[in-house]
């Protein structure tokens, strides 16, 4: 029952050169912030408009992907197997990414000679933070889950509660049989559309890319940097081994290349590593991963949950700036206390699911239930917490892509002639 989908479009030249386009521009924003920091910070309204154009798309690609693809299963079971497999995997990788921000920052100790104390630390710029971090809950999130009304979830543009209303509504759908045909001929065309939009408002992502760094270093400067650098190189290189290390077994194992992938999604990863938002990719990733093999209904399932539940990059910066504020506090934490601490993220790091400025967020939740590490200390990366932004939302981005790639061939939901010339193992 599921429609015939059109083969997709070669990539025409506006296409094929984004990548460059958006690499350049983030240069030019960069030396533009560092030159001239005054006119750096006037330019982010570029990079936030190019964010809110795509955010607006998210929801109802999301909506008509996940229903298309859930009512053509007809198999109810296999979408609770899909679901379950993307559990098992997300809880995996998570894992993975926290032991490994832990071992590296045990072994590196960025925070270690810093010796502030947490009275003489400037809390009111964190402030928000921890605020939001008091509301943080087991059941405020699952309440959060149901949207006030239908249309609601798509004007909030809250990911999760569009996804239930995609499950409860592809279920429907798939029980009436031959009657739903229409309703899934017409939502199939309007996903389309939706994705045509997205080719256009791609785009722009140059001119986003250029507002969106000529802001950062024109606002926090590159001094900043080179304060705390070393927490700064810590995440980055830790990002790194868990990409090539972790992932690219993963991938190993699974039958494809990682590497081959990353240059699939180069656009993408330039679209993220610019604007230092996953979601400003996420229309484009679900549409490549059908594009190499990946089933509508597994793409539908794993990616908008990946976004909430599978964030590798977010686990690893919480972990180390955890860390790295009680190494810089002179915290003392014993063996069982990181171990404690690593529990206690993994339940928090899913706590905070689409929730704007959700790593720091969690960060304070996080270290207000250790009731050890000081909340306070909070204040010591908050100046280079948006440059380790573009780290973590490419851990993300990534973690992602291969997680969908796994869970597609796992489920044998995976069109191994598709991907043959994109993805081989060797």
């Amino acid at each position: 029952m599921t429609p015939s989908v059109a083969p997709p479009a070669a990539p025409g030249p506006a296409r094929s050169t984004l990548y460059l386009q958006v690499l350049v521009a983030i240069v030019a924003g960069a030396l533009l912030g560092y030159i001239a920091p005054g006119w750096g910070e006037q330019m982010k309204p570029l990079g936030d408009a190019f964010i809110k154009l795509v955010r607006m798309l998210i929801a109802p690609i999301i909506f008509t992907t996940v229903v298309v693809g859930l009512a053509g299963m007809g198999n109810l079971r296999k979408v609770g197997r899909v679901g379950l497999k993307a559990v098992v995997y997300f809880e995996a990788a998570t894992t993975l990414a926290l032991i490994i921000g832990l071992v590296v920052v045990n072994l590196v100790a960025p925070g270690a000679g810093i010796h502030a104390h947490p009275a003489s630390l400037d809390t009111t710029a964190v402030s928000t933070y921890t605020t939001q971090a008091k509301s943080l809950g087991t059941v405020a999130f699952l309440l959060n889950l149901i949207p006030a009304t239908f249309a609601g979830a798509f004007s909030e543009g809250d990911i999760l509660q569009v996804l239930v209303l995609a499950l409860l509504f592809g279920v429907a759908l798939s029980r009436l049989g031959e009657h739903a045909r229409p309703v899934m001929n017409l939502l199939h065309d309007v996903a389309r559309v939706f994705f045509g939009i997205v080719e256009f408002v791609t785009r722009l992502a140059p001119i986003a890319a250029f507002g969106a760094m000529a802001f950062t270093i024109g606002k926090y400067g590159l001094g900043t940097l080179v304060q705390l650098g070393q927490l700064m190189a810590c995440v980055y290189l830790t990002c790194l081994v868990f990409i090539f290390g972790g992932l690219g077994l993963v991938a190993r194992l699974t039958g494809f290349s990682l590497w081959r992938l990353l240059k699939f999604l180069k656009e993408e990863l330039l679209i993220v590593l610019g604007t230092s938002s996953s979601e400003a990719a996420l229309p484009g990733l679900m549409r490549k991963l059908e594009e190499v093999g990946c089933t509508k209904s597994v793409v539908g399932i794993v990616v908008p949950s990946g976004y909430s539940f599978n964030l590798d990059g977010t686990c690893i910066y919480l972990t180390m700036a955890a860390l790295f504020i009680a190494q810089a506090t002179d915290t003392p934490l014993t063996l069982g206390g990181q171990l404690g601490l690593l529990a206690i993220l993994l339940i928090t790091s899913k706590g905070a699911a689409g929730v704007t400025g959700s790593g720091f967020i969690t960060l304070a939740a996080t270290l207000a239930a250790t009731d050890t590490i000081p909340v306070a200390g909070m204040a010591l990366i908050l100046g280079v917490d948006r440059f380790m932004s573009e780290a973590r939302a490419l851990t993300n981005f990534i973690g992602n892509a291969v997680a969908t790639l796994v869970v597609a061939k796992w489920d044998r939901e995976f069109d191994a002639a598709k991907a043959v010339a994109i993805l081989p193992s060797r």
